[in-house]
């Protein structure tokens, strides 16, 4: 994650004993401070965008790194494991997101063999990192909004790479093709080329659109912000990549800049980007992660529509609402003529059976203790046992 302090290390260095003496009158305005040729537009305010590349580069990095650090000190606080299972991408997309920021120093430097090797095989590396963790992402929030259960976070973050290792293959296979096998400079490519190198990685930010689609038609809405902000990201990025894909394909050739501004745009879109996944995706999904879980509230006694625990334990009506219990215990009283025969024949069977153990049967149960709400208000919600002197309800 220091790829880019030790860039800039690299660069001072170099920089110092590289530069002649001689050739300090012939530095551009600003980079009299000791950095010469390669590096005059890390300095140079003459053409201001190198600068202003690299001060917004700087700030995303850091921006990245105390982001990581909040989440990796606070993990220990997120109790809930639907929560837990979405750091490891978030962190995996800081990651990538700190590696953008770092390949933009890259092109504020003059082309050599080596650094265009670098580029083209970081580009597209990078950028399949970060749209793999969209993808997980909403693959995680699809189910938690199906299932209510998340996959595990290891999971998560090895589906990441897996799916960012396939876009390494692609650029290593092209390297190979083009720079050992039929001996071109890795400078030398055209513009085609380097988009269509980079398809796959289209096809995953596509994925990760589609995925955040499903996820907002899930049953639960607790995690739909998450979800919102998903598919923001992706809509965003994807109209990103057409704007930086148009420009730098037909763009730079119908102002007549095609060499020229190829650098500074591609800069330009690895510096946005990784803004982009910072403020829509990366801080508000880590907000919500760090959220703590709403603290849970007294019981409220006069509102029939909450099951106590204590009540439901030691209920015997289980699919009876505790609304509807009075009624049913006060409904034995009524003088229909069902209820009269019953009690009828039960007294007159109980008189000659009193020592024969079991009472008749009745419309209700009138050996279970059965106290009314006010007794269990008074009670302090808990069920009172019953009297020591209880028989059991008397009908008459």
């Amino acid at each position: 994650m220091a790829f880019p302090l030790v860039l800039f290390l690299l660069l001072l260095t170099r920089g110092t004993t590289g530069q002649d003496p001689e050739d300090s009158e012939a530095l551009p305005t600003g980079c009299g401070w000791g950095l010469g040729r390669p590096y005059t537009l890390l300095c140079d305010l003459d053409s201001i965008w190198g600068v202003a590349v690299e001060s917004v580069a700087a700030g995303g990095t850091l921006v990245a790194i105390l982001l990581a650090l909040v989440l990796l000190c606070r993990l220990r606080h997120v109790s809930e494991a639907e929560k837990r299972s979405g750091v490891g991408p978030i962190l995996l997309l800081l990651l990538g997101v700190v590696g953008l920021f770092g390949l933009s120093f890259a092109y504020l430097i003059e082309q050599d063999e080596a650094l265009c090797l670098l580029r083209r095989a970081l580009w597209g590396l990078l950028f399949a990192l970060c749209f793999s963790c969209l993808l997980v992402q909403g693959v995680r929030l699809r189910r938690m909004g199906r299932e209510r259960r998340s996959p595990g976070g290891c999971a998560l973050s090895g589906l990441a790479l897996g799916l960012s290792a396939v876009q390494g293959i692609i650029a290593t296979e092209w390297l190979l093709l083009t720079v050992l096998r039929e001996g071109r400079a890795a400078c030398q490519y055209l513009p085609m080329d380097f988009s269509l190198a980079c398809s796959y990685v289209l096809a995953l930010l596509l994925a990760a659109l589609t995925a955040a689609t499903l996820a907002l038609c899930g049953k639960t809405r607790q995690w739909r912000c998450s979800a919102v902000w998903l598919l923001v990201t992706c809509l965003l990025s994807l109209l990103l990549w057409v704007a930086w894909v148009g420009f730098y394909l037909y763009g730079n050739a119908w102002l007549g800049k095609s060499p020229e501004w190829n650098d500074p745009a591609l800069a330009i879109a690895l510096v946005a980007q990784g803004w982009l996944l910072l403020i829509f995706h990366a801080i508000p999904e880590s907000h919500i992660c760090l959220k703590p879980p709403p603290q849970p509230t007294a019981p409220d006694y006069f509102d029939t529509s909450q099951n106590s625990t204590r009540m439901r334990e030691t209920s015997f009506d289980e699919d009876i609402p505790l609304s509807h219990r009075q009624f049913v215990e006060n409904q034995g009283y009524g003088y229909n003529d069902e209820n009269t025969a019953g009690l009828r024949s039960g007294s007159s069977a109980g008189q000659h059976n009193s020592n024969a153990g079991a009472r008749p049967s009745a419309p209700f149960r009138s050996n279970v203790y059965q106290p009314t709400e006010m007794t269990m208000i008074l009670n302090g919600g808990a069920v009172p046992s019953a009297p020591p002197t209880y028989t059991g309800r008397q009908l008459w």
